[in-house]
């Protein structure tokens, strides 16, 4: 980008990429979804949603699943980390995807804005309706831990 300060100067735009967290959560063959408005569509996601300022990747995971789904969860694994850039806006989204346990579920609890419902699905479900994923990473998560993919959660550290 050409910046038009009197210098002259090239300047170019900052990047700086979405770091998001997602919970890959199966009960007997079914992975817990959401079905939320987003880019003006109706679209299914693993639970997810960016890391805040002041959590961990695993207190964002578990929050962002309570949230969206009323469910309780507790990352065991890393499933992987995506990295993945948007054509219609090229943003960055940097994805940590986690599987894990869940437990508890609150189903009065209001979820999350844009959430239209939390549902289980299986793959052959979710492949069926793949047109309406917010993403390819929801696929690509699925499969890569349905192929055993599970990382130590030891390698996550925060530097305080």
């Amino acid at each position: 980008m050409i910046d038009d300060r009197p210098c002259g100067k090239v300047r170019r735009m900052r990047w700086m990429p979405h770091v998001t967290v997602a919970a890959v959560i199966e009960e007997s063959g079914r992975f817990l979804m959401v079905e939320e408005h987003a880019e003006g569509r109706l679209v299914l996601n693993q639970p997810a949603g960016h890391l805040d300022d002041d959590e961990s990747l695993t207190e964002a995971v578990s929050r962002e699943t309570l949230e969206e789904t009323g469910w309780q969860f507790r990352p065991t694994a890393i499933t992987g980390i995506y990295r993945w850039r948007h054509p219609a806006n090229g943003e960055t989204f940097v994805r940590v995807a986690f599987s894990g346990i869940h437990t508890d579920h609150d189903p009065d609890r209001s979820l999350d804005e844009g959430i239209v419902r939390a549902l289980w699905l299986d793959r052959a479900e979710l492949v069926a309706h793949q047109a309406r994923h917010r993403s390819p990473m929801v696929l690509r998560c699925l499969d890569d831990y349905l192929s055993g993919a599970a990382y130590s959660l030891d390698i996550l550290n925060d530097i305080l």
